[in-house]
């Protein structure tokens, strides 16, 4: 708990320091700054720093929704690249391959404007960004998913056909919980990457960090100082899921010390 807490004091200290080192960038340039816009000390400031916080609920939201269809249309978008069957590789990999291909705002704009008329599918602006997000996302997870159940070693799967026990409980009780533990970096990176990509979604109107941020600036012509802010916004949000998912990681590492010395 006290290396925890050691880690986390050292990842503020990081913010900060950034904080002042941008801070510090900023000062040397010429140009009248007018940080009383998000100055919490001046009512207008502290107005103004509330309307951007509120977009972090928003951004946080529609990440974790999307992160969590991604996972779970990966998982079984994986299964057929595990199969022995050429044809379902094949459509594995047409998945894949398609919608990593795509970038996520050009994905993102279809789904909002294309279903509509395509499929007469109208979407409101969370649905169409958590449907983008997750399409897109799906397919880096498919491989994640694939990797990490491909690196078990086969003779487990032989042991637990030996045993009885059907593909789906071999899957269930044997495989997953040791592939989740080797998969698991690489899922808290795809977090990550997907709390940055949501910001995209400020194109089409989903009030998020950036939206917060891009209407502050129409309204008061203050690009610098309040897309500074949005920086730090997102470097502390970053930085706080990224501790979480290492600390996920030790928890688990330290629960397979603790089985291995049963």
């Amino acid at each position: 708990m006290c290396d925890a807490s050691r880690k986390l004091r050292g990842r503020l200290c990081l913010v900060l320091l950034a904080s002042a080192a941008l801070l510090g960038g900023c000062s040397k340039i010429d140009y009248s700054w007018g940080w009383y816009v998000v100055w919490p000390s001046t009512d207008q400031g502290r107005t103004n720093l509330e309307f951007l916080i509120d977009g972090y609920l928003e951004t946080i939201t529609l990440s974790i929704t999307a992160m969590t269809l991604s996972i779970i249309a990966g998982f079984v978008v994986s299964l057929p690249g595990l199969s022995s069957n050429k044809y379902a590789r094949g459509c594995n990999r047409v998945y894949v391959e398609t919608f990593r291909s795509i970038p996520m705002l050009v994905a993102l704009l279809w789904v909002y404007y294309g279903l509509p008329v395509v499929l007469a599918i109208e979407l409101g602006v969370f649905a169409a960004g958590v449907l983008a997000l997750a399409i897109c996302d799906s397919a880096f997870e498919a491989e994640i998913f694939r990797g990490g159940i491909q690196s078990i070693e086969k003779g487990q799967f032989e042991a637990s056909s030996s045993l009885g026990l059907s593909y789906w409980h071999t899957m269930r009780y044997v495989v997953l919980p040791q592939a989740i533990r080797r998969i698991l970096p690489p899922l808290g990176n795809q977090f990550v990457y997907m709390l940055k990509m949501s910001s995209l979604v400020s194109v089409i109107g989903l009030t998020d960090l950036t939206r917060q941020a891009n209407e502050l600036t129409v309204t008061l012509y203050r690009p610098l100082e309040i897309y500074t802010v949005l920086v730090l916004e997102y470097l502390v949000l970053i930085l706080v899921v990224s501790w979480l998912v290492r600390k996920l990681e030790h928890r688990l590492g330290a629960d397979v010390r603790a089985t291995a010395a049963a």
